[in-house]
């Protein structure tokens, strides 16, 4: 097993800087997951700490060893990559024995990685077929079970899961999840989908335009993004970010949004006058009852009929929002939405888009 660590980590293409000073600090067994929009550096991180690209700058450090200049059979690294890289001409369990056959390791300790790794992911009944003979979900445990059997120091998996379809992917994520319990080991995951960072991460490391937004826990990420980058990336739907203003109302603070006025927590400072945007996931609105006074009135746009829930696309003062409420409250275009906001649940940001404490 093994820790690893980046300092400064700097990587460009001539002069376009795609990562820039990247500080990373990896525990002994912590599952970490890089997540971002496309270009934002995840991939070539992942690359440069597995030797498949050279550094401009910094240190890649592996159990306090610095490891830039070797060469990545060296690094003691297994990588999944996201369009499995099996050799088609060869077997399931050939391929998954393969970097052990080229490293020279014994016939029988090889049989003995491969039945563990084979009876781990389930495949042992596939150990004899070719790569054209299996699913898109068995090819990727092929690939899973060609790191397993290295049992490196470190698993790097670069997007793993995008190749397959939906439902496919929520199985596949599930697999990895159970992996995770069973063979411990320090792994960084790559990937664009959030959903997959919160549900396998042990942190999350948010990046965005080769800088890191946040390092957390998925709970840190969710409840308290800190930015608005971070606040509209993480969700699904993400957050909405509006305009608003924070004033004094009978030593209360309220913000207002186009118009409508959400009263903050009592403890809030008046220091919060410096806000811009106001954030609010869409799962935290509440359907006002007929009764009630509603914080927010409106008419649905888009309706999504989602079963469980259910989808509403308002405006508010010009600005495209969406709630996610219970069922049979909002079944068509056009119809009246009356909604409440809970004051613990508002996010705000200041005009650089940093997280405002309440």
């Amino acid at each position: 097993m093994a820790t690893l660590e980046l300092r400064r980590l700097e990587k460009s293409y001539g002069s376009t800087a795609v990562v820039r000073g990247v500080d990373l600090s990896v525990a002994d067994n912590e599952f970490v997951v890089l997540v971002g929009p496309s270009g934002c550096g995840k991939s070539t991180i992942l690359r440069m700490i597995a030797g498949l690209e050279e550094i401009s700058s910094g240190e890649i450090r592996i159990d306090d060893l610095v490891v830039n200049e070797r060469a990545p059979k060296d690094r003691d690294i297994a990588m999944v990559f996201q369009d499995y890289a099996l050799y088609p001409h060869m077997t399931v369990a050939d391929n998954m024995a393969f970097s052990l056959t080229y490293r020279g390791v014994a016939r029988p300790e090889i049989a003995r990685r491969l039945a563990e790794a084979a009876k781990v992911l389930d495949i042992d009944q596939l150990l004899h077929r070719y790569p054209r003979q299996l699913s898109g979900g068995q090819r990727q445990r092929v690939a899973m079970g060609r790191a397993i059997v290295r049992d490196p120091k470190l698993f790097l998996f670069d997007e793993p899961l995008s190749n397959l379809d939906a439902k496919l992917r929520v199985a596949m994520r599930t697999e990895i999840k159970r992996l995770r319990e069973r063979v411990r080991t320090t792994t960084i995951y790559v990937t664009h989908d959030q959903v997959e960072a919160m549900t396998l991460a042990d942190r999350i490391v948010i990046l965005n335009g080769g800088l890191i937004e946040q390092i957390g826990t998925p709970e840190d990420v969710y409840e308290r993004p800190a930015t608005a980058f971070v606040a509209s990336f993480i969700g699904a739907p993400p957050m909405n970010l509006l305009p608003c203003r924070v004033t004094a109302n009978g030593g209360a603070a309220v913000v207002s949004v186009a118009g409508n006025q959400v009263p903050l927590p009592a403890s809030s400072s008046l220091d919060l006058q410096r806000a811009t945007s106001v954030g609010i996931r869409p799962e935290h609105f509440s359907w006002a009852a007929e009764s009630a006074l509603a914080q927010i009135e409106s008419r649905a746009g888009v309706v999504e009929l989602l079963g469980s829930d259910t989808l509403v696309a308002f405006t508010l003062g010009g600005h495209d929002v969406q709630a996610r409420l219970p069922p049979r409250h909002v079944r068509k275009s056009g119809d009246i939405v009356r909604l409440t906001i809970a004051p613990e649940n508002i996010h705000l940001f200041d005009a650089e888009s940093r997280r405002i404490d309440i």
